[in-house]
């Protein structure tokens, strides 16, 4: 059946589009209406406000203000100014978070700073097992320099496994490759009762759906800003550390940028007081006002309406898939219960999975593959819509048919 042959599905997509409350944002970004564009969970799509904003930072503060720009421009206060308009979309009240960094350099501050707050006896960082990679390095890299053990285990038994030697617990709040999403509010209360901290990963979450640091009682979070967020390419990641926490961070990176009085030039270090202790060294200002000028999308977006349209288009693409995919060409691995499921759908695909994604792409359908056989596809609802999904998934059937 050919695209210009309609369907139930092609009446019922076209009835969830013209219902979507945020199908106006779609217009803040720069797509390109002839592809179908489902891998916003590895860099997401361009905001229309960043390029003219980025000219303003290049010409006017950078090529004009230059060094003066540091104060009348703001520059000095951006990564907590940036930080709590980020705080707002993963449930962190003001003065919690700052943006600066790489999420990999994000998780050493917060997984080293969390084993100095252990106490005594506490040697154990436990890991998901099943973790982005990077993390994995970072954390077995820490436990090396703090004199702790890894232990590697499923996140959902993260709850069951943290004990009395427990440090901290690394936790992604989705997985990157199945997109599982688990239990904050549970996984975090139960590593407190053991007497532990734990740190929270959000590149897969945030701005995908919901998130209640705050709420939650998290001790730290990291995520990048490239993915749901929008922030392009390379963008700075953030680190959030609880209220309560910040007089005891011991940042293992003490930068001059966290100095409680940095132009003091003083070889001796005192740090800062709130969220600046998460800074390091000299703000990476062009990409950091790029994320904000991205961040303008997000003014008038409730993030319930966000996870309502996740969990509508990934439901309706699993139904697309299961119409139009030949029988037992492909396994989905996400979850189907929607408290357990982020943003994105993945399909394990036992043969032939990087061709069928290359053919996807030359075919205007652009997910990724992660080897061996996994193809995954991100739903991003402030710019995703049904009538799309429902191609995406006919395209999927055409390939896997052909």
């Amino acid at each position: 059946m050919s695209d210009g042959q309609p369907d139930a599905l092609a009446a019922e997509a076209a009835a969830l589009d013209e219902g979507d409350v945020l199908r106006a944002v779609r217009k803040e970004f720069a797509l390109d209406d002839g592809t179908v564009y489902l891998d916003g969970n590895s860099l997401g799509a361009l905001p229309r406000t960043v390029a003219g904003r980025l000219a303003e930072v290049v010409g006017e503060e950078w090529g004009r203000l230059r060094i003066r720009s540091w104060t009348e421009s703001g520059w000095w206060e951006a990564p907590e100014r940036v930080g709590d308009r980020l705080g707002r979309l993963v449930g962190a009240a003001p003065g919690q978070l700052v943006v600066g960094d790489s999420t990999s350099v994000n998780v050493f501050k917060a997984v080293v700073a969390a084993v100095r707050l252990a106490g005594p006896g506490r040697d154990e960082v436990l890991v998901d097992a099943a973790t982005f990679p990077t993390d994995g390095y970072i954390a077995a890299s820490a436990a090396r320099m703090t004199g702790c053990r890894i232990r590697t285990v499923d996140a959902w038994d993260v709850p069951a496994v943290a004990g009395p030697r427990t440090a901290v617990a690394l936790v992604n709040h989705a997985d990157y490759r199945s997109g599982r999403l688990h239990d904050m509010a549970g996984t975090t209360a139960a590593v407190h009762a053991a007497g532990a901290r734990v740190v929270w990963d959000l590149c897969h979450s945030a701005g995908a759906l919901p998130v209640g640091l705050d709420a939650d009682g998290v001790d730290f979070a990291v995520g990048c800003t490239y993915k749901y967020l929008n922030g392009g390419p390379g963008a700075p990641a953030y680190l959030y550390v609880r209220r309560e926490l910040q007089p005891r961070f011991d940042s293992p990176l003490p930068g001059w940028n966290s100095h409680a009085d940095p132009f003091a030039m003083d070889s001796a270090y005192a740090p800062a007081d709130g969220a600046a202790r998460g800074r390091v060294g000299t703000p990476e200002i062009l990409s950091l006002l790029a994320l904000d000028a991205a961040l303008d999308v997000w003014e008038d977006v409730a993030l319930t309406d966000v996870r309502a349209k996740s969990l509508a288009l990934t439901d309706f693409f699993l139904r697309c898939v299961e119409a139009y995919v030949p029988t037992g060409r492909v396994e989905r691995i996400t979850p189907a219960a929607h408290a357990e499921r982020g943003s994105q759908v993945s399909l394990r695909c036992a043969s032939g999975a990087a061709g069928v994604m290359q053919e996807l792409i030359r075919r205007g359908v652009v997910g990724d593959f992660r080897r061996p056989d996994v193809l995954r596809f991100g739903f991003t609802p402030l710019y995703t819509g049904f009538a799309e999904t429902r191609r995406a998934a006919r395209v999927l059937g055409e390939v896997l048919a052909g």
